[in-house]
């Protein structure tokens, strides 16, 4: 007997992410740190709990550990029931075949047979890596009143970054026209923001036609979708007027962060009928000492900030020693930032070590952006420039003859926390 859904989400969760470099050397983009205390995918699950779907289908495949870990049995989400839940859906063998998912549509077609189970009348497709917050059954209600076979959410986005999105023409109405995936050279800045709404029955039969063609690229936007409209099936564009941002980017995740500061922020995190659901890290509470000097940022739990914070955002577990400036940038988790280093401008990934006297980037320019890889070490005195990049697991030092700084990067967070406990023990 079928467990009845109305709705199924499936929730792409796959890609991998080249365009946030070292920050995706070791895991999927959705389980990359945002805003001190969340990850990337927290925001499309926790819209799905919000908008009552309650049946997750999260496709994972580059680099998945990490993400998969993460989600677990969905219980930060209230989705660990029995009749549903945020479940992994990993490419499978079959028999005696097997592949990857080749493309977005392939993703799907390869779990029609998991959606099938819930019988629905309607299937949410999303992507793991963009930063809102979206009440999915207004899109779904529009959907079914204008008798779409698919509706597309939509919204306006700067014309020199168009080329980004899939980009669409509507009627008076709202019907979509003309669709391109990705244009050299947009002649509208309507962005599909990649949260498309199905009716079931249709997409199903796309999504067989598609895996048949040898020609396909098995995509939605390169191929689903302008299939549908050169069938003239009904596609409505549902235009959303909230926040929205795709963090693909390095420059757009650091901006992403950023907007979350200030008196008015403008994503708002602070909303109890709308919150963003996470795993706790279940750190102890902050400690900000006499000396330190913070000014418009955010400091998350197990944070010891001895220097100066300025228009930042620090994640769980990081020290700012005495003496040390951090100013528009965002710290990852168990950052040790040592004294008198000064970190500007900077996207420090989880786990680094930043020696005394280090100075890592530079204000003034949003393509410079200076990344620092998961457990980089940066040796004191060193210096990091606008725009460079510190690979995963590297230790950056120009004096050859004391290549590891004498810090163990693999037990960098051990070692941070003994020397603060080294400090405390000695003031």
């Amino acid at each position: 007997m079928k467990n009845k859904k109305q709705t199924v989400a499936m929730l792409l969760a796959g890609g991998q992410g080249s365009r946030l470099y070292a920050l995706t050397k070791l895991r999927a983009k959705p389980a990359v740190s945002f805003g001190g205390k969340y990850r990337i995918i927290d925001f499309p699950l926790s819209n799905c709990i919000h908008s009552g779907i309650d049946t997750v289908g999260v496709l994972t495949q580059y680099e998945p550990l990490e993400l998969n870990n993460y989600i677990g049995n969905g219980a930060p989400w209230d989705m660990d029931t029995m009749s549903g839940g945020a479940l992994v859906l990993p490419p499978y063998v079959s028999g005696k075949t097997g592949e990857w998912y080749s493309g977005t549509a392939n993703a799907i077609y390869q779990n029609i047979s998991f959606i099938d189970q819930y019988d629905p009348d309607f299937v949410i497709v999303l992507s793991g890596d963009h930063i809102y917050k979206m009440n999915y059954n207004w899109m779904i209600e529009s959907h079914r009143q204008m008798g779409a076979d698919a509706t597309i959410a939509v919204m306006p986005v700067p014309l020199r970054e168009a080329s980004r999105f899939g980009i669409m023409t509507t009627d008076a109405d709202g019907f979509i026209t003309e669709f391109e995936e990705k244009p050299e050279n947009p002649q509208s800045n309507l962005a599909s923001m990649g949260v498309y709404c199905f009716s079931w029955n249709v997409l199903k039969k796309y999504l067989i036609d598609d895996a048949e063609d040898p020609e396909s690229e098995n995509d939605f936007g390169n191929n689903i979708i302008p299939n549908m409209l050169n069938n003239e099936q009904k596609l409505f564009a549902y235009e959303f007027k909230g926040y929205w941002k795709d963090v693909g980017t390095i420059r757009s995740l650091w901006e992403a962060n950023m907007e979350l500061l200030g008196n008015k922020p403008k994503l708002n995190l602070d909303d109890e009928p709308w919150k963003i659901y996470t795993r706790n890290p279940n750190e102890p509470p902050q400690y900000i000492a006499a000396s330190s000097e913070i000014d418009n940022s955010i400091i998350c739990e197990g944070c010891y900030i001895y220097g100066t914070v300025i228009n930042s955002v620090l994640s769980s577990g990081v020290i700012v020693e005495a003496g040390a400036i951090v100013k528009d940038s965002v710290i990852m988790p168990n950052t040790y930032i040592g004294e008198n280093a000064v970190v500007e401008m900077t996207i420090a990934d989880e786990a680094c070590w930043i020696g005394e006297g280090a100075k890592i980037g530079a204000s003034g320019d949003l393509d410079k952006i200076a990344l620092l890889g998961k457990q980089a070490t940066i040796c004191a005195g060193e210096v990091i420039a606008a725009g460079q990049e510190v690979a995963t697991g590297e230790t950056y030092s120009t004096a050859k003859e004391d290549e590891t700084c004498g810090v163990n990067a693999s037990v960098v967070g051990d070692e941070a926390f003994s020397a603060f406990a080294k400090k405390g023990a000695t003031e």
